[in-house]
């Protein structure tokens, strides 16, 4: 098959999971890294062997050599870099979530369709090996109709602060960053039913709290500890019901006042259940009893970095063949509508029905 040339756009930390499985890709060559800070972009580029560094992502498109790109910049900017890309000509791989509204995903679902070109949502759990053995096991009926669903990411001290508390440029907090997560996890497990409402909550009572001491957390590039700009939720919860009878119940916090952090994924269907996180057992009866089972896989819970080169190498063969991603952009217009949704919700106290 034919060698694709490559652009990065956006070299922050996250790149690092696009960077590494291009060069690992047989298929893939990096030829260009794009980012607003020029020097980051040619350090990136140095590392990664690329030939090409940009500032400005217009002059990445415009370079013509260049197949495909992937998007790792800041929420805000997803939408306009993704349709001016696709214009290009060039095929799109967008890390989650796919934009911040619902009017902003129409427009680059519009621009697919007009371009002709492969885009994927960077739905990575989708692209766990954990996950795709679920769903071969969801697939051949092992457990029934999954009717019933919950998923906690919480956090205790995680607000990254920068950009991610800023609803600007991020569109919301936990929710759009880790819930995105959890909630395209279990509904894509749960076969992708068609939403019918969504009651949420929102809770903003603690901040930043760039205050402690002692307990180290993640950080982002651009993190201030005297930010005044913290405008997102700590705390989000929600239930989402579906057409065909079928629920699902998450929480998530960027901060809490809890004992320890916590990751848990659980699904629940008429002839057995399972939990992905935060290690996968499957449970089901045999001979009238009760059986909780233990696959013998590479790891017991999320395998971050074969999920991420699992996820860039499909990408690449579906450019390559045609053929559709798992994660294609109707998917990300669907969580993006579930997510805006549990923000109404929460601001209007109402049910939403989509």
């Amino acid at each position: 098959m034919t060698t694709l040339k490559i652009g990065v756009i956006g070299a922050g930390s996250i790149s690092q999971y696009h960077l590494t499985p291009y060069k690992n890709n047989p298929n893939t060559v990096l030829h260009a890294v794009c980012d607003m800070n020029a020097e980051r972009a040619k350090q990136t580029a140095d590392k990664y062997e690329a030939p090409h560094a940009y500032s400005d992502y217009n002059e990445l498109l415009a370079n013509e050599e260049i197949d495909a790109v992937s998007i790792c910049t800041w929420n805000d900017t997803h939408a306009e870099i993704a349709i001016a890309a696709l214009k290009a000509g060039k095929h799109v791989l967008v890390e989650k979530p796919l934009c911040r509204t619902v009017e902003e995903a129409y427009k680059i679902q519009q621009a697919v369709q007009e371009s002709g070109k492969i885009l994927q949502v960077g739905f990575v759990r989708r692209y766990d090996p954990n996950a795709q053995m679920l769903r071969s096991f969801i697939d051949n009926g092992e457990f029934g109709e999954i009717y019933y669903a919950k998923a906690s990411y919480i956090r205790r001290l995680g607000n990254p602060g920068g950009w991610f508390s800023d609803s600007r440029r991020s569109g919301g907090g936990p929710l759009i960053d880790i819930g995105v997560h959890v909630i395209d996890l279990c509904w894509y497990m749960m076969g992708r039913p068609k939403v019918k409402s969504v009651t949420g909550n929102t809770y903003r009572k603690l901040g930043d709290r760039s205050n402690i001491k002692n307990l180290s957390s993640y950080k982002a590039a651009d993190y201030n500890p005297n930010n005044q700009d913290n405008d997102v939720e700590d705390l989000a919860n929600a239930l989402i019901r579906f057409e065909n009878g079928s629920t699902l119940m998450v929480d998530v916090s960027f901060t809490l006042h809890a004992k320890e952090n916590e990751g848990s994924v659980k699904l629940y269907g008429e002839k057995g259940g399972f939990e992905i996180d935060p290690e996968v057992v499957i449970v089901t009866e045999k001979h009238d009893t009760i059986i909780n089972i233990s696959p013998q896989t590479d790891s017991k819970g999320f395998q971050f970095e074969k999920a991420f080169q699992a996820e860039i190498d499909h990408f690449v063969e579906c450019v390559q063949t045609g053929k559709q991603p798992i994660s294609p952009v109707e998917d990300g217009v669907e969580v993006m509508k579930i997510l805006r949704g549990i923000y109404e919700s929460a601001s209007t106290g109402k049910e939403v029905y989509l």
